[in-house]
């Protein structure tokens, strides 16, 4: 059950009834729910539509772990362009040792980053993430500063106060320095969980960083390394690396794969409703989750198309009962 102020007291986020899209009819009867794995079952299901209405089909407590990454409300267009560089002599870029290289533009990725009132449209989808939890399940909500305090602000309503686990930032140094600010480099990812006190989190898995001073612990201490903080240190997706997909908002495997490892267990059920890129799918799909993922980006669909070509994948356009299996 949501929770909700108590009689009398006004909200913080008003909704009116109006501002929720209806669920499709088909599924006020029964709410369908993703089915367990098995020889038959696409590992990756990918449906391709408003995620709101697709979320309203599933049933409660449906999936073991969320992570979502909405749009981030900059008030700008997000914008990637796709290249390849080769060796040439009348190249228009120079590189290491002053050799030069040819670039060709593949494609460009771009969409627009601004809502005139966000947390009404993110509040019902977090009611919603709530909703599809099993007990045991976690939530993360991955934003930077733009919106982050306001959003802990209605997760608190929402979940409960006591629910909130962690606030992981994930630091990285790369791009443009501000020159009359300090420069923003990192990202806001909080953790809630169903059940405060009965959570899934894999101590054991969680992989081990170097000391920062390791002749202070020690050989052994230093060749076996530590644990991470809430504070993770991670490199953005190189843009020419082979993970790169030219999607603008693409997150780095290693920080979705460490999220899924300890917030999930082999065999799961996992959600992203903000797939994107599809990173949070290929994350879970190699560690041996099975994985729903929504978007109603054409272009994020045709990303995903590419990134999970050979894997066992059903492609569902919503509202119009067309399925596609890879």
């Amino acid at each position: 059950m949501i929770r909700r102020p108590p009689a009398g007291q006004r909200s913080l986020f008003p909704l009116p009834p109006s501002a929720l899209p209806a669920a499709p009819q088909a599924a006020a009867a029964e709410p369908a729910s993703p089915p367990t794995p098995n020889a038959h079952t696409p590992q990756i299901e990918i449906f391709h539509g408003d995620n709101l209405p697709i979320l309203a089909t599933f049933a409660d407590a449906s999936f073991d772990l969320i992570y979502i990454d909405p749009p981030f409300n900059t008030g700008h267009t997000q914008a990637r362009t796709r290249i390849r560089t080769e060796r040439a002599e009348d190249g228009d870029r120079v590189g290491f040792q002053g050799r030069t290289y040819r670039t060709t533009v593949l494609g460009s990725s771009a969409f627009a980053d601004r809502f005139d009132d966000y947390l009404r449209f993110l509040e019902p989808r977090l009611e919603q993430a709530h909703r599809l939890l099993a007990s045991h399940g976690s939530l993360f909500l991955h934003l930077d500063y733009h919106e982050v305090h306001y959003a802990k602000v209605m997760l608190d309503g929402i979940f409960g106060r006591d629910s909130f686990i962690n606030e992981i930032i994930w630091a990285y140094d790369y791009g443009a320095r501000a020159t009359k600010r300090w420069s923003p480099k990192h990202d806001n990812i909080l953790w809630y969980a169903k059940d405060p006190g009965a959570y899934c989190f894999n101590y054991e898995q969680i992989d081990r960083i170097p000391y920062l001073a390791p002749a202070l612990v020690g050989a052994e201490k230093a060749a076996r390394g530590k644990t991470p903080t809430d504070t993770w240190w991670h490199t953005i997706v190189s843009p020419t690396g082979k993970e790169r997909t030219g999607y603008p908002t693409q997150k780095p495997l290693g920080v979705l794969s460490r999220i899924v490892r300890v917030h999930s267990r082999p065999g799961d059920r996992l959600l992203d409703f903000f797939a994107g890129s599809g990173t949070f799918g290929e994350a879970g799909a190699r560690l041996g989750r099975g994985v729903v993922l929504i978007d109603d980006n054409p272009e994020a669909i045709a990303v995903m198309r590419g990134r999970f070509a050979g894997l066992s994948t059903a492609f569902r356009e919503a509202g119009v009962g067309r399925d596609e299996h890879a």
